[in-house]
């Protein structure tokens, strides 16, 4: 044997593999091959080969019975894992670990399901410590005895990180220290405490090398590392899923850590009521997780100064107030997940480049944002309620020339209101630029409106509009008065046969023909006449309508001195209109003079209707066919009237 090395060498690796298989589970990992117990392809020689990692996985507590050599082990094996760990089998596991000096290849270290008292605990840890393990992880573990006081030595050693997870402490009265001292002077880089239920963690005695420390998901509070002045190398501080409540501690907290770089408090209870308490950060401060709290507007009055990179998603904060908040230095914001309902303004953050707002409250963005934040190169701001209208095509026409700056674009960009046009993508929606520019639509509506006044006075110039409103109110009110002074039921009794209608220039022919020729002689026609029949102390127009209601016809002499005439027009609109509200047959017209087209006012279109739809009588120039006239008008006039003293007829005076 001495004579051959490499049979000596493979008679160690026999002998550790045959130990192996009283285990319940075995298995070495050389380079890419796994070699299990006398396989075939064990190779001949495993000196030039590298063990790299060894996990073992115990199901019950007989671990360690085998004595075997571990020179070949500890010389060539980088990672160990082991599990099922109790007080009756790590005496063994510490005589294992003892065998693995500085110098060995093992660095890796983990340990699972480790359920020990104190004592052991405290010896396993010191032993790991003196080792050449640089990594070790213990997950679920569980102390069983009273806490007390250990001297830990924390020299000669090579670890680099420790990382507990899920620790359960069955002791529920112990001194604090004698606890957390051990951990807070580790002389280490990096240590994780997590998922244990951790109450609160000692500041380290002197100045500590940690740059890394995580205390994931504990029930730690504001009173963590406050007055803390020992840790000035730490970079990063991970304490996420905790209790801590108060902003302007947490600030405080920091002050001291000279080289923190990295903070996350996400998950936890923090909020920050804007009162006059000055935040305290850390100058190196650069990145600060502070999602999901229960931060409002005023947290933007308590942040660092220098930060770049902060989160605030899923948080209660509505607005960013202007003029409050000056960080230079920001590039990265996340605003997503909270109360907002416009883009934020820039001005507080003039080195701003990726901002995320989805998840917020934004019906229609400001299309100037892009303007306030020249430097942004990334905007998140789809699945928000967007509202499709004008102003939100502004800031799609603004996304266009931007070149692709909303990131999630066009799928999550997508119309919210109104409910017609909900689940429209931004990119299809349109509206026209009379609808969206208020300007053109204002100057638009003003020509309309003008035009339309023009072409309504225009009509109301040309059809004497004005005249014939006033006459209808005339009308109305002296009707109104008419019905008020007769009792209700009582007709208007017919008074006389006609109402003459003529102009003042007419009125000779009138007294000296028309009156004489049907009131004198067979027929007796009964005239109403404005000279002889008015009532004085009422108006004219009152005076007009009486008349007609009274009589059964109305004859009107025209002549250019007729369409000349405002009281005549006036006699004319209100038999015309009994025309039509009695519908009957009471007008005639006599022509006493030929009548040029255009000699007729615009406002007489009435009488223009009248002479083109009906026959009217034309006074003859030759005296032979003056008989035939009258007889003609008298069987006009031809009615009979109820029987009075004032129906009668007379002589006239």
């Amino acid at each position: 044997m001495s004579e051959n090395p490499s049979f000596l060498r493979n008679f160690f690796v026999y002998k550790c593999l045959f130990a192996l298989t009283f285990w319940n589970h075995v298995s070495l990992s050389v380079e890419n091959e796994l070699l299990t117990p006398f396989s075939n392809n064990f190779p001949e020689d495993v000196s030039d080969q590298k063990i790299k990692s060894l996990p073992l996985l115990y199901k019950n507590r007989h671990q360690f019975k085998a004595s075997f050599d571990w020179v070949v082990i500890q010389n060539t094996t980088e990672t160990l894992s082991l599990s099922e760990i109790t007080n009756d089998n790590v005496k063994k596991l510490v005589a294992l670990l003892s065998n693995f000096r500085q110098g060995s290849k093992l660095q890796n270290l983990t340990l699972t399901n480790v359920s020990l008292d104190w004592s052991a605990l405290m010896e396993l840890l010191q032993t790991v410590w003196h080792s050449s393990i640089e990594y070790f992880n213990v997950n679920r573990v569980t102390q069983q005895s009273d806490i007390e006081s250990y001297a830990f030595d924390y020299s000669g050693t090579s670890m680099k990180a420790l990382t507990m997870k899920k620790i359960i402490i069955t002791d529920m009265y112990f001194t604090q220290d004698d606890l957390y001292r051990i951990f807070a002077d580790m002389n280490i880089a990096e240590m994780t405490i997590a998922e244990s239920e951790m109450i609160h963690m000692l500041c380290p005695s002197s100045d500590s090398p940690f740059r890394y420390l995580s205390f994931l998901k504990n029930d730690l509070t504001d009173f963590l590392f406050q007055k803390c002045d020992t840790l000035i190398h730490l970079e990063t501080l991970i304490l996420q899923r905790n209790k801590f409540e108060s902003l302007p501690k947490v600030s405080f907290m920091t002050r001291h850590m000279k080289s923190l770089k990295y903070l996350d408090m996400s998950n936890n209870l923090l909020h920050h009521n804007g009162a006059d308490v000055q935040c305290q950060w850390a100058e190196s401060l650069t990145e600060l997780d502070l999602s999901s709290n229960q931060l409002a507007n005023a947290v933007f009055e308590c942040l660092p100064v220098n930060i770049k990179k902060l989160d605030l998603q899923n948080n209660q904060i509505s607005s960013v107030p202007k003029g409050v908040a000056d960080l230079k230095s920001l590039e990265e914001l996340n605003l997503a997940s909270n109360r907002l309902a416009d883009l934020p303004d820039c001005s507080g953050f003039p080195s701003l480049q990726f901002l995320n707002i989805e998840l917020n409250s934004i019906l229609t963005p400001s299309a100037d944002f892009f303007q306030s934040c020249p430097r942004v190169r990334e905007l998140q701001a789809g699945h928000n309620p967007f509202k499709c209208s004008c102003e939100l095509q502004d800031f799609i026409r603004l996304e266009r020339q931007a070149g692709g700056k909303l990131f999630g674009w066009p799928s999550a960009y997508v119309c919210e209101y109104p409910e017609g046009l909900r689940g429209t993508e931004l990119k299809d929606f349109h509206l026209s630029q009379l609808a969206c520019n208020t300007t053109l639509l204002l100057v638009t509506a003003l020509l309309l409106t003008l035009v339309l006044v023009a072409v309504v006075a225009f009509l109301c110039i040309y059809l004497d509009v004005p005249w014939y409103v006033r006459m209808m109110w005339q009308w109305t009110q002296t009707k109104r008065r008419a019905w008020h002074n007769h009792p209700k039921g009582q007709e208007t009794v017919l008074q006389f046969h006609a109402f003459i209608s003529y102009s003042e220039r007419d009125a000779l022919w009138v007294k000296d023909e028309l009156i004489p020729n049907l009131e004198k002689g067979e027929g007796c026609v009964q005239l109403c006449q404005h000279e002889r029949n008015f009532i004085p102390g009422k108006s004219i127009v009152e005076n007009i309508i009486n008349c007609i209601e009274k009589s059964y016809k109305s004859i009107f002499v025209l002549s250019p001195n007729f369409v000349q005439s405002e009281w005549c027009h006036y006699e004319l609109y209100f038999a015309h209109h009994k025309l039509f509200s009695e519908n009957s047959n009471s007008l005639i017209l006599i022509l006493l003079e030929p009548i040029p087209p255009y000699v007729i006012p615009a406002r007489y279109h009435k009488l223009k209707a009248l002479m083109a739809k009906r026959t009217y009588l034309e006074w003859p120039k030759e005296r032979s066919k003056h008989a035939l006239f009258w007889a003609n008008l008298r069987a006009a006039v031809d009615v009979n009237l109820p029987t009075s003293d004032e129906n009668r007829c007379g002589p006239t005076d």
